[in-house]
């Protein structure tokens, strides 16, 4: 818990009394590897905080194409944040690249308690915009961003998930064909 209680310290001081509320709200679970968090279709009802661990957030087409759109790397939260707030079905996969370790909670049981800790939901507030603004970047590099660029800041964004992952999931999460991944590692190598 001393992880979660650190993470949400930093997006907004969480108070005693409204720690010792929260707290209660979140169990351990483990994901092994291959293991999903949440599937496409499903309906999303826990948040998540990943405590160790790698899982990625992926959309499947029809033809089971996957589209890799995020990775979570500990320590963060992990969920299916639109389902969560919406109610609708989940159409993003989230799955355990690596055996994780998790505390989960009931989203609705967690948002019940903003109006009685403002605090909490302040945290929630500032992650959520953390979010946005991450996805907003995102959505940039790759429509601007040439493939060399967008694996510069993969690297810089998610420093040592190069080796831990296969490399056909990040070429995923640059558009790009594992092939040419090769082609721009070797061309970053020798310079």
């Amino acid at each position: 818990m001393k992880e979660l209680r650190t993470y949400l310290d930093r997006l907004h001081p969480i108070p005693e009394t409204a720690w010792d509320k929260l707290k209660a709200l979140f169990k351990e679970q483990r994901l092994q590897k291959g293991e999903y968090f949440i599937r496409q279709g499903q309906t999303a009802k826990d948040i998540g905080f990943l405590r160790e661990g790698i899982i990625r957030a992926f959309y499947a087409n029809a033809r089971g194409q996957e589209y890799n759109k995020h990775f979570f790397i500990h320590p963060c939260f992990t969920g299916g944040y639109a389902s969560l707030i919406t109610g609708q079905p989940n159409q993003i996969n989230q799955e355990a690249l690596t055996d994780c370790s998790l505390l989960v909670a009931n989203y609705e049981a967690f948002k019940a308690l903003y109006q009685e800790h403002p605090a909490i939901e302040r945290a929630a507030r500032v992650l959520a915009e953390q979010f946005f603004v991450q996805k907003e970047q995102r959505e940039i590099d790759i429509v601007l961003l040439d493939a060399d660029e967008r694996y510069r800041i993969f690297q810089k964004e998610f420093s040592g998930l190069e080796n831990a992952i296969p490399q056909y999931h990040i070429a995923s999460y640059l558009g790009i064909t594992p092939t040419q991944l090769s082609r721009i590692r070797r061309k970053l190598a020798g310079r």
